[in-house]
Parts: structure tokens; sequence; C-alpha cells
């Protein structure tokens, strides 16, 4: 990194390569998913901001992570918060505990975007394991060895970790009530100091010259193999590097014409302490989760009278109550997950003329009317806002 600041104009130019992306999507001379590309690289640029001069590891606190906005596949049911940390140090983390459906604390290194290949947790543990008093406050202390005398909360800190990540993730949006939390460095005691241009212009070209491009090159990279497994609706499990250890993914690249769609259907596990499914468009944002029903979780959906879960994948409204909304993308990607469950079947997808859409669902299935899909979407909304995502 360089330790010298440098025009504005040179940083700027860092920037530019990142265009070049465009060469990763399937059609690079289309002006659409160009803009599209050029709107995920200025997220990258907000986000970066935070993950790079909102903490330091000596000062840490929560920044927001990829939730804040509906881009590179984050979970519509999770709120994530990256702290920066240093192997060598202690960490003492306090905060209650809330009614969030899962609670969970990652330590990790090699953060997507931030290094060239992201790893695996190096920790991860659900915090619903900790002690807590009797209204849901808890405190952790995470360092390289246990104290001596110390009785409370405590983890093990890897002296190669460089972050902690905790993830809310909500089944009942709006309803359950979000987690509180504190994080402090306990074996320093000095106060914040103010940034100097050397570390500024560090951090400023590990920004500007790196993270923007890595981290949309990463997921188009991810896009391409897909394409190249030929996963046309066609379901594939997949290990994502810095995803849930205790959770199989599930994904599919989608594609249908505007007068069809695509009924997925699955088997549901006996047991299962959390499900979902989403879309996400030809560059792997998240499509827009609060103003349309692009996912669904185990508690927002209706199964059916066989025990079996189907939804249907349309770019219009087919009535029916498990619609999972494109916005208008007839080529993206379909990702589920199945969390703490018994089994992990397989689900499928097929695709039909939206016509004939009724014929290849059960007889039972209900039919859902305007009004009702505007009430539900105004109860999605208003959950969605009532949670905390940044």
């Amino acid at each position: 990194m360089a330790s010298s600041l440098l025009t504005w104009k040179s940083y700027l130019a860092m920037l530019e390569s990142a265009g070049d992306l465009t060469a990763l999507t399937e059609h690079p001379d289309s002006e659409q998913l160009r803009a599209e590309l050029y709107r995920q690289l200025q997220m990258n640029l907000s986000l970066g901001y935070f993950m790079y001069f909102g903490a330091t590891a000596e000062h840490p606190d929560w920044m927001p992570f990829l939730n804040s906005v509906f881009m590179l596949q984050p979970n519509p049911d999770d709120a994530y918060v990256f702290a920066p940390v240093q192997g060598g140090g202690s960490y003492r983390i306090v905060g209650e505990r809330g009614s969030v459906h899962l609670l969970t604390l990652d330590v990790g290194r090699q953060m997507m975007g931030m290094a060239d290949r992201s790893a695996p947790p190096l920790l991860q543990v659900d915090l619903d394991s900790l002690e807590r008093d009797a209204q849901g406050r808890f405190e952790v202390l995470v360092s390289a060895e246990r104290p001596a005398g110390h009785q409370g909360n405590w983890l093990p800190l890897d002296p190669s970790a460089e972050f902690f990540m905790v993830r809310q993730r909500s089944y009942d949006w709006g309803n359950e009530r979000d987690a509180r939390l504190a994080i402090e460095r306990v074996d320093t005691q000095s106060l914040k100091p103010t940034m100097s241009a050397a570390e500024i212009a560090e951090r400023t070209q590990a920004l500007m010259g790196g993270f923007v491009r890595r981290l949309s090159q990463m997921w188009l990279t991810h896009l391409r193999q897909l394409r190249e497994r030929d996963t046309h609706n066609r379901f594939e499990f997949h290990a994502f590097g810095g995803g849930l250890t205790n959770q199989a993914y599930w994904q599919a690249l989608f594609d249908f014409g505007p007068d069809e769609a695509l009924v997925l259907e699955t088997e549901l596990p006996e047991t299962r302490r959390y499900w979902n499914v989403q879309l996400n468009d030809p560059l792997f944002n998240t499509i827009d989760f609060v103003g349309r029903q692009s996912s669904l979780n185990g508690h927002q959906a209706r199964i059916d009278g066989d025990g079996k879960f189907r939804a249907v994948i349309a770019h219009r409204d087919p009535g029916v109550p498990n619609w999972l909304d494109t916005a208008g993308f007839n080529r993206g990607t379909a990702i589920g997950r199945w969390y703490g469950c018994s089994s992990h079947p397989m689900p499928t997808l097929e695709r039909v003329p939206l016509s004939r859409l009724r014929e290849h669902l059960p007889t039972d299935t209900p039919l859902v009317s305007a009004q009702e899909r505007s009430a539900t979407l105004r109860a999605r909304r208003i959950g969605a806002q009532l949670r905390r995502r940044w």
C-alpha cells in the first residue's frame, strides 16, 4: 500500500479498470447490464468507505455490511454488521439478545472484497449458546487465551483474525425485536486518534485501487461459472466460503420468457430451524425485497396440503401466494438455504406456459386477488423497514 498521499485524479484513475468487468457479464454489449454494473460499483464504493474508514481494530465499532442495499446477494432475512479486529487483541461484546430468529457471530479473515479470495470463518458461534440474564443481556470476552479466574462467557480469538461479523436473521419481519450490540477493545485504553495523512492514503488506495473492482469481480466470476456448468433452471448445492457452516445452499440460474413461469417445488426437511429462497438479478444483486416479494422464508411461505413447498417465479403476478417476483428480469439466480435442518432436499424447477400454470399446481392452490396482494406487499414493506438494515 502507498504511504504518501496521491492526487485525487490518481485515485480516480484507479477506478477506471473496474469498467472492464462488463466483459464478465453474459451480454457485454447490453447497455442495461453496463448501467447496472456502474450502479454496483458505486455500491462497492459506498460500502467500502465504512469498511475501510468507519472503525479500526484498535477502536472497533459495528459497520453496516451488504444488507444496506439490494446488491451482491445479501440474504433478505439477514442484517449484517462488521467490525475490524486484530488477532492479538482482546475484545468485549455486550448487548441484548432481542427476539430475532437467529443471531450468530463469525470470526474471520480475508473478508470478501478486501482480499483476493475470501476464507471460511475461523470461528462461528450461535450467540444463543452464551449465558444471558433474565432480560436477555449478555457479555462475552473474545481473546487469545481465557484470563485466569474469568467466570463469564469467553470465546477464543485466532491470531490471524481480522474481523467479527454479526448476522441477525429475521423470520417474522417487523415483529421480532432486533438485538443490540456494542464492542470494545479491552487490552488498550488510548483515545481514538485522528487518522494521519499516510493512513488515509493507505486506506484510500486499498478501497479505490482494489476493493471496488475485486468485490464485483468475485461474484461476476461466480456467475460465469454457473453458466459454464449449465445450471439454467437446475439447482445444485454450493458451499459459499463465508457462509454459515450449518447451512446448505442451493442455487440455479433462472431463464424463461415473458409469457412463461417457473414452478419451484421441493420436499421440506422434517425438522427445519430456518429455510428460504430468494431471487437475484443478472449481476447477482438481490432483487428489491422491500417493495417486491422476491424472497420467501419458512415463516412467510404457504405450504401445500401434501407437505411440499411450491413457488411460482414469474415476471407478473400469477395470483398464487408463493409468487417470487423477478422485477422483469428474464434471467438471474435463485438461491435457497437449509439451516439447521434434518435433511437437505434438492428443489426442482419446471418451465411452463403462464396461461397453463394452474395445471402444474395442486388444485387447492388459493387464488390471490389484487387486493390481497396489495395488503401482503404493504405488510412486507412495513415489516422490512421496522428491521435494522444499517
